[in-house]
């Protein structure tokens, strides 16, 4: 199976149908079918590492400040508590535990819902560990590489440069507009993607002043750890979407596929 990076920005994506999520929906069209899918979100951060079980995942609306419409969406996929105990076998690195209570955050569902429209296809989710450094992370990812060939999609979703508080809030309808340091950690990061330079990613506190903006937190970067770890020498790089959005924010996404 392919695997893909979503950068996934605002909830709203999900419900305005533009040309972010005009792309998700082709890429959906263009993938195998999987059997399942796993999901590494940003917003689902815990100590240690968790990953859904339930045979009924709830869809979570975790945020505030939007149109009710949008805390309207349901997207009723079905768990998979046999992939949750699956991945949990696969994880040597950590005693991994299932979680009966979270359910699908927007960082899951507001990609999924243009990607896998009928919600026909189970969706786990695996937890990040805050606690946890980056290397920490990407050696993790490593252990999920059987997944693939078992054809499961795994999917990391954050944004690679995700700073809120320094968005334009006067710029949201202007799809393309970056700062100058939003467009140099944007490009740098696809450079190493690129070149296939993952410790310079995995190393992203000490690539400079453009990179401490671009990541002051790291939970929207780790997923993009989970999804380069996986790649395998045969794959391509396709990158899309590949615009910042408010000065501070990129949806800037890829996925690796044979």
């Amino acid at each position: 199976m392919p695997v893909l990076f979503v950068g996934h920005g605002s909830p709203m994506n999900a419900i305005e149908g533009n040309e972010f999520s005009q792309e998700w929906k082709k890429i959906g069209q263009s993938l195998p079918i999987p059997k399942a899918i796993l999901c590494i979100s940003a917003h689902w951060e815990t100590k240690g590492t968790s990953l859904t079980a339930m045979e009924k995942p709830r869809t979570i609306h975790d945020f505030g400040g939007f149109p009710p419409e949008l805390f309207e969406v349901q997207y009723p996929a079905r768990g998979s508590p046999e992939l949750a105990r699956k991945v949990k076998g696969l994880i040597k690195k950590v005693e991994s535990g299932l979680d009966e209570r979270w359910g699908l955050d927007h960082g899951c569902w507001s990609v999924l819902k243009s990607m896998f429209p009928e919600a026909n296809v189970p969706v786990v989710q695996l937890s990040l560990d805050y606690s946890q450094p980056a290397q920490y992370h990407y050696e993790l990812a490593k252990e999920l590489l059987p997944l693939r060939k078992k054809g499961i999609l795994i999917m990391g979703s954050g944004n690679m440069v995700h700073n809120l508080r320094l968005i334009d809030w006067g710029k949201m309808n202007e799809p393309g507009f970056g700062y100058d340091w939003t467009i140099e950690a944007n490009e740098r990061m696809k450079k190493y993607i690129l070149s296939n330079n993952h410790q310079a990613l995995i190393d992203y506190q000490s690539q400079g002043k453009a990179f401490n903006l671009a990541i002051p937190t790291p939970e929207h970067f780790l997923p993009l750890l989970y999804a380069l770890a996986l790649k395998e020498d045969d794959d391509t790089i396709e990158i899309f979407n590949d615009k910042p959005v408010m000065g501070s924010l990129t949806m800037t996404s890829f996925w690796l596929h044979k």
